[in-house]
């Protein structure tokens, strides 16, 4: 086999991922705005929404997971921003 090439080899990683476990594939559920807790999880402490790479999540999961909690903070279940305190 042809050795590849860095920039080859980068673009690789990047089209595929980090090689991390989805979340939602593996427990085979889709998210869902109702399992506002869950979704928690993909929240920064100042409420943005954590990226694809950091999360693990893929990208069909990611684009279900960004309207799942926009639909939550829409329903004042999920915060838009964090509070002062």
């Amino acid at each position: 086999m042809k050795k590849l090439q860095r920039k080859d080899r980068n673009r690789l990683i990047r089209l595929k991922g980090r090689g991390k476990d989805c979340f939602f594939c593996k427990s085979k559920k889709d998210p869902n705005w109702r399992d506002f807790e869950k979704l928690r999880e993909f929240l920064t402490p100042r409420c943005r929404i954590i990226s694809a790479q950091t999360s693990g999540v893929c990208m069909k999961h990611q684009r279900k997971l960004s309207r799942a909690i926009k639909e939550a903070r829409e329903l004042a279940l999920l915060p838009y921003t964090a509070s002062e305190e």
